[in-house]
C-alpha cells in the first residue's frame, strides 16, 4: 500500500513507528513536506530537527528492505513555505496523496478533515503513548533544574530555595544523547496533554512539559545545542507562609498594585503562585500573563501568554474579560511595566513579578517608565522573597513635603515615602532633585543628598562655564557655595543674575557664588549696604574709603569693586551690575558688603 505522510506524523515519530509494522509499503515522501523541514532546521528550529531524524529512521528503514522510498512533487516556492501555517503546503501534500492514489497519513485534525472533504483517502494516528527518552530520568524529588550538554556530565540542581546544591553526575552525555532527548521533549510538548511548544524560534525552542519548563538552545544562538529543563518540587499554600494576619488583611482589602521581588532563585514563583490561589479562592477572578506560561496554579486561573507575542494585546484582551487580579509573570522590559500600569490605572487589580536584589530596586524599576506622581497608585505594596520566605514588605504614600536633609520651606515637592509595612517607619524618599529623580535613604538623607546634589551641580556649572578648576561645598541643607575662577563669575551669575537664579530653581537650592582660591567670608563678617539712587546711578555706602569690597544680595556675590574716597562705589542703571543689584534691591532681598 502505498502512504503520503505529512509534517505533523513525521516529526513526532508517529508515523515511523506505524510503518515499521506494515508489510510491504511505500513511502511517498512529498518535496513540499521536505521542504518544510529542510526550513525549520535552517532557521534552527528544534522541530525542523525532530523531524530530520525521523527521516533519516525512515531512509534507513528503505536501506533494509522493509520500505521503499519515492519522492514526488515540485518543492515550493519561499512564499509558499512561509505561508505553511496558511495551509498551503498542506495542500500540495494533499494533492501529493491524490495524484497517486495512496493514502494520506496525518496527525492533524485540520489536515484530516479537509482530506475526507476532497474525497482523498485518508488515515489519522493517534499521538504515541510512550516516548523513548526523557529527562524525567535525570530528576528525582528533590531536583529543581537539569542542565544537559555535548561532552558535559549533567548538571543537576537541587534543594529548596535557599539552601541549593549543584551536583554532576559521573557520564558525560554525547551529541547523539542530547538530539535524542531534544527530538523526545519537541514530541512530548506536541502530543502530550496540558504541555505545549510555547517558542520555537531561530536558535531557541521553549516547552511546557506539564510542570516543567524545557528550553533547547542550538547554534548559531548559542556555542552548542544545550537543554535545560526547570521545575517546582513543591507547591504551597499561602498560610504555609506564616505570614501576619495584618499583611494578609492589607493584600485582600487594600493592596491592589503589588510586586513580588527577589533574586533569581528565592522562590518568587512559588509564594505568587500561593497569593494568586489563595485571591482566587476568595471569589476573586483572577488571570495570568506570563511569557512562556510556567506557573503552577490551580484549573479556575486562567494562563494567557503573549497574544501574537504581545503582551500589549494580552493586556487589551484581559481589560475585556472583567478580571479581578491579574499576576504578570516576570516583568523585564519598558513595555512590560507600561502594560502593568495601564492595567493598575484601569482598575486591574495586579501582582507582578520582577527580579531584583533589593526591594527598592523593584520600584526603581518603574522610574523613567512612568510619571513619577503615579507611583504610587501603580504599586503599593512591595514583598520581597529572600530564600523562599517574605523577608520584608514596602508600601508607598505620596506626600507634598520638604525632603529628608533639607530645612527650608521653599524647598516642599511632592515627595514619595516608601515605609516599611510593619513598623510604618520611612525607609527611602523618591521625588525630583532638578531634571533627576532621585530615592534617597531616609536615615543617610542628609549624606546622600549632598553627595547627589554636589555632583549634580558641578555638571550643571561646566555647562555654563566650561572645563576647569571649580568647588561646590554646602554652606547648609540649603545653600551652596560654588568657587569658579574669576573671569567666570560674570559668566555664571549671568545677566541681571538671570543665569544663577535659573539654576536655582531648577536645582531646588540656594547658590553662592565666589572666585576660585579668594578666601570665603562667612556671613557674620558681612555688613548691610545703604543703598541710594539718583539720576540713574545707584550709590552703595559700604563706609570705607579706598577699600576692595564684594557686594552680596542674598549671600550671593555679584560685584567685586574698590570704593572711592568719600566710601561710595557708584554704578550705572544701565549697566548689567548696576540692574542686578537695583532688582535685588526692589525685591527685597539683603544687600551686603564684605572687605579685605
Amino acid at each position: 500500500m502505498d502512504y503520503v505522510p505529512d509534517t505533523s506524523v513525521i516529526v513526532d515519530g508517529r508515523f515511523t513507528a506505524f510503518i515499521e509494522k506494515q508489510d510491504e509499503a511505500k513511502v511517498i515522501l512529498s518535496e513540499a513536506m521536505i521542504a518544510e523541514v529542510e526550513h525549520q532546521s535552517n532557521e534552527g528550529r528544534s522541530i525542523g530537527f525532530a523531524a530530520l531524524e525521523e527521516l533519516k529512521t525512515l531512509r534507513d528503514l528503505d536501506r533494509r528492505g522493509k520500505i521503499s522510498i519515492d519522492f514526488y512533487g515540485r518543492r515550493p516556492s519561499e512564499w509558499q513555505i512561509k505561508g505553511a501555517r496558511t495551509g498551503e503546503v498542506d495542500e500540495m501534500i494533499r494533492a501529493a496523496a491524490a495524484e497517486n492514489n495512496a493514502t494520506l497519513v496525518t496527525g492533524d485534525n485540520i489536515q484530516r478533515d479537509i482530506a475526507m472533504i476532497k474525497g482523498i483517502q485518508v488515515l489519522f494516528l493517534e499521538p504515541l503513548k510512550k516516548s523513548p527518552r526523557n529527562i524525567e530520568e535525570f530528576f528525582d524529588e528533590l531536583t529543581t533544574s537539569v542542565h544537559l550538554k555535548p561532552g558535559m556530565r549533567p548538571m543537576i540542581k537541587r534543594g529548596f530555595p535557599g539552601s541549593v546544591e549543584t551536583v554532576h553526575l559521573d557520564q558525560e552525555l554525547s551529541l547523539a544523547d542530547v538530539e535524542s532527548i531534544s527530538s523526545t521533549m519537541v514530541k512530548r510538548g506536541k502530543l502530550e496533554e496540558e504541555s505545549f511548544l510555547e517558542m520555537d524560534m531561530f536558535g531557541a525552542t521553549v516547552l511546557q512539559i506539564k510542570d516543567m519548563r524545557v528550553v533547547i538552545t542550538r547554534p548559531p544562538f548559542s556555542d552548542d545545542i544545550e537543554i535545560t529543563a526547570v521545575r517546582p518540587i513543591r507547591k504551597l499554600k499561602l498560610e504555609e507562609y506564616k505570614l501576619a494576619e495584618k499583611l494578609i488583611t492589607s493584600i485582600e482589602s487594600r493592596s491592589a498594585g503589588v510586586l513580588v521581588a527577589g533574586s533569581p532563585g528565592a522562590g518568587k514563583s512559588t509564594f505568587v503562585q500561593a497569593l494568586a490561589e489563595h485571591i482566587s479562592s476568595s471569589g476573586k477572578i483572577v488571570k495570568t500573563m506570563e511569557n512562556p506560561r510556567d506557573l503552577q496554579v490551580s484549573r479556575d486561573i486562567t494562563q494567557y501568554t503573549a497574544l501574537e507575542n504581545s503582551m500589549e494585546k494580552t493586556g487589551d484582551i484581559l481589560l475585556l474579560v472583567r478580571t479581578d487580579y491579574t499576576v504578570f509573570d516576570e516583568m523585564r522590559i519598558t513595555s512590560d511595566f507600561k502594560v502593568y500600569s495601564d492595567l493598575r490605572l484601569s482598575g486591574v487589580g495586579m501582582i507582578g513579578v520582577v527580579h531584583a536584589t533589593r526591594p527598592i530596586d523593584a520600584l526603581h524599576r518603574f522610574i523613567g517608565r512612568i510619571e513619577l506622581g503615579l507611583i504610587p497608585q501603580v504599586v503599593d505594596t512591595i514583598l520581597f522573597i529572600d530564600a523562599g520566605k517574605v523577608s520584608q514588605v514596602l508600601v508607598t504614600e505620596s506626600v507634598v513635603k520638604v525632603p529628608a536633609g533639607m530645612n527650608q520651606e521653599d524647598l516642599a515637592r511632592p515627595v514619595i515615602l516608601v515605609k516599611d509595612f510593619f513598623s510604618e517607619l520611612p525607609l527611602f524618599e523618591i521625588y525630583t532633585f532638578g531634571e533627576q529623580v532621585v530615592a534617597i535613604p531616609v536615615r543617610e538623607s542628609s549624606d546622600s543628598l549632598h553627595t547627589l546634589a554636589r555632583s549634580r551641580i558641578e555638571d550643571e556649572v561646566r555647562k555654563i562655564v566650561g572645563s576647569g578648576k571649580l568647588s561646590v561645598s554646602f554652606v547648609n541643607s540649603g545653600k551652596v557655595l560654588v568657587k569658579v575662577p574669576e573671569d567666570k563669575v560674570s559668566r555664571l551669575i549671568g545677566r541681571k543674575g538671570a543665569t544663577v537664579t535659573e539654576l536655582e530653581t531648577r536645582l531646588g537650592i540656594r547658590i553662592e557664588i565666589e572666585p576660585l582660591g579668594e578666601t570665603v567670608e562667612s556671613s557674620d563678617s558681612r555688613m548691610p549696604v545703604a543703598l541710594e539712587v539718583k539720576n540713574r546711578i545707584v550709590y552703595l555706602d559700604i563706609g570705607k574709603n579706598n577699600s576692595n569690597a564684594r557686594i552680596y544680595a542674598d549671600g550671593i556675590l555679584v560685584l567685586q569693586a574698590k570704593s572711592s574716597s568719600k566710601g561710595t562705589i557708584r554704578l550705572r542703571m544701565e549697566s548689567e551690575t548696576g540692574a542686578a543689584i537695583y532688582n535685588a534691591f526692589k525685591s527685597g532681598k539683603k544687600i551686603e558688603v564684605s572687605l579685605e
